[in-house]
């Protein structure tokens, strides 16, 4: 049986994550990320480098790693982009605990505002994919190809379009044939033989790429779980208000698909990011939706909005519009009208039976994100829309399960897993953790299932994100207008 104590034991950074009260809102102290010398260099030493290949090698790392902060200081994208792209890893970690440790080293600051240097010092200690072709890639507009491609060849399903049969849902703006052709239905869809579970991605990624090497490898092949994802046309950047139509189409498309327009099938949803505030959105505003999702999983949500996004857009201060900046990022500023407007007339709570999940220590994309005033934290909305709110450092305190988690790594926590499987098994309810095992469960770093190179992956979602968020050419000053649906 491993024990919590075990990364001392490793000699890796000692993480203490003693479980907040329910109400507690302050970071857990931390021990301040190192300099990027600091990591670079330790980084040589764990490799064991030849002095003479220190020279080299060490000040290659470096440079790159100033040009990505000297590039973000000077609220450059172009240049920040091109450094980052440039970097390659010194080492790689050999275990998911040794990630989970990097991670924290690079991360858990409370004062870090440079976003982006964090992700260029991911990159040079292996925490992630290499980003060389990737910035290239996506301004050639190849990259949602295969199973993230936005051209998938589905069937036509009639009374869906401009909005739902008999419903008071709000109407569709983007074409039906786009619509349809973002939501990707893999070839072992059963149609309705199982309990469809549709993906929704986050800010920065398609569907397929987001949940490929954490819940949708553990879920493809179970009785319970049929897995399906949405890509969304420019990786979810573009106005949340268009990437909420993809959510809801392809909610009320599946239904219909595995049983029929009058007789929808129900339907869960598990999202990641801004895949679980826009499907709040749905929620509220193509209420039809609420009778079809039975299960609403969203990982890592920022329901609130999220204080950071000022760092993500490169702005130097808490205002946004500073800079250009993609209109989603902006949208998901703790103080924007999308927030703001979601969280009237019921927003607020739960539409459906609704488990969530988080990490207070360190969700380096959206906060506050510590107890019940956590952005992901949502109240019960009624009988019918009861809550789990899963603070991944609560549940499995002082286990590996309760360490150090990032804002993609909820997507391998054991409990997120776990609970998973325990909603879908009980249809209409929440994960519960009294039904599972909490104390089996909590022992390990990653969900079972998951490898070394599904966590590395899974990792490497927040790089690839800030490579896409620095590229994405539709960039405003200014936050979209609200849609005329938008009233209440």
């Amino acid at each position: 049986m491993r024990s919590f104590t075990s990364l001392a034991v490793l000699g890796l950074l000692s993480l203490s994550v003693a479980a907040p009260a329910p109400v507690a809102v302050s970071v857990p102290e931390i021990t301040p990320a190192p300099t990027l010398d600091e990591v670079a260099t330790a980084t040589i030493e764990e490799r064991q480098l030849l002095p003479n290949l220190i020279g080299g090698i060490l000040g290659i790392v470096t440079g790159l790693l100033k040009d990505v902060d000297s590039a973000v200081a000077a609220g450059n994208p172009s240049a920040c982009s091109s450094a980052l792209v440039k970097i390659q890893p010194t080492t790689k970690p050999t275990a998911i605990s040794q990630v989970l440790s990097k991670q924290a080293s690079i991360w858990a600051s409370p004062s870090r505002t440079n976003i982006y240097g964090a992700i260029a010092t991911q990159v040079a200690n292996g925490l992630g994919p290499v980003l060389d072709g990737t910035l290239n890639t996506a301004l050639q507009g190849s990259l949602p190809v295969g199973e993230n491609s936005i051209s998938n060849n589905n069937k036509v399903v009639n009374g869906l379009y401009p909005k739902k049969s008999g419903t008071t849902d709000a109407p569709y703006s983007v074409p039906e044939a786009n619509l349809r052709a973002a939501i990707f239905i893999p070839p072992s869809f059963t149609y309705g033989k199982k309990t469809p579970v549709l993906f929704v991605p986050g800010t920065g990624a398609y569907g397929g790429a987001n949940f490929a090497n954490n819940l949708r490898k553990l879920l493809t092949g179970q009785s319970y779980a049929d897995p399906v994802w949405v890509n969304v046309p420019g990786a979810m950047l573009g106005d949340a208000q268009i990437n909420s139509e993809y959510i809801a189409y392809a909610i009320n498309y599946i239904s219909a698909v595995s049983g029929s327009v009058a007789s929808p099938k129900k339907i869960a949803v598990i999202s990641w990011s801004q895949g679980g505030l826009d499907t709040q959105w749905v929620l509220k505003y193509w209420p039809s939706t609420r009778q079809i999702v039975q299960d609403f999983l969203p990982v890592s949500p920022d329901f609130a909005g999220t204080v950071f996004a000022n760092a993500l857009c490169l702005s130097a201060n808490s205002q946004l519009g500073a800079v250009p900046c993609d209109p989603s990022v902006i949208q998901q500023q703790r103080t924007s009208n999308y927030v703001q407007q979601l969280r009237k007339g019921g927003g607020d709570k739960a539409f459906v039976p609704t488990t969530t999940f988080y990490s207070g220590f360190f969700d380096e994309i959206v906060e506050p994100q510590q107890g019940n005033a956590a952005s992901a934290f949502l109240p019960a909305g009624g009988p019918n829309a009861p809550v789990s709110n899963n603070e991944v450092q609560t549940v499995c305190a002082n286990q590996p399960g309760g360490s150090f988690y990032g804002h993609a790594g909820v997507l391998f926590n054991p409990i997120t897993y776990a609970l998973i499987v325990d909603a879908l098994t009980h249809p209409g309810t929440t994960g519960q953790v009294s039904r599972i095992n909490r104390q089996a469960v909590c022992e390990d770093y990653a969900a079972p299932g998951l490898d070394l190179d599904d966590v590395l992956a899974t990792s490497g979602l927040i790089p690839v994100a800030g490579v896409l968020l620095l590229a994405y050419p539709q960039k405003r000053l200014t936050e979209p207008p609200l849609k005329s649906y938008a009233t209440y």
